[in-house]
């Protein structure tokens, strides 16, 4: 139950609430909202801005996009599902294991995997 007023005060400010009274000098003022130079503008696609050196000192920069024919074909490899599953395991394992199992792998990835130039790890190594 709501608590009553002296029955002899009729003075309704007690029961609205006050507001000040707004004056155009008097108060605290917003500051002007300014571009501040301590936190630039952060980096985004096709922007010129480059990370700082401190943020990627872990890790490792992927900066070939384009790979030669061999790693081309080993990759496609990787990606072909038909072959079965990749993950634990060599490209060579896998290769070995789809011939065993009469799915016919590409001879021509047998041959770079026993040259030995090129990566022996699947491309999911790591990754999954």
């Amino acid at each position: 139950m709501a608590t009553r007023s002296k029955p002899g005060n009729t003075n309704m400010k007690g029961f609205y609430r006050q507001r000040k009274s707004s004056s155009i000098g008097g108060g605290i003022s917003k500051k002007n909202k300014s571009q501040s130079t301590a936190y630039p503008a952060a980096a985004s696609f096709g922007s010129d801005v480059t990370q700082p050196t401190a943020l990627m000192s872990h890790a490792s920069l992927d900066l070939k996009d384009d790979y030669d024919e061999q790693e081309e074909l080993l990759r496609q490899f990787d990606m072909n599902m038909a072959y079965g599953p990749c993950v634990g395991m060599t490209r060579l394992e896998r290769w070995e294991r789809a011939c065993i199992l009469g799915l016919n792998p590409p001879k021509e990835v047998e041959s770079l995997l026993t040259g030995g130039k090129v990566c022996r790890e699947c491309l999911w190594d790591g990754r999954i």
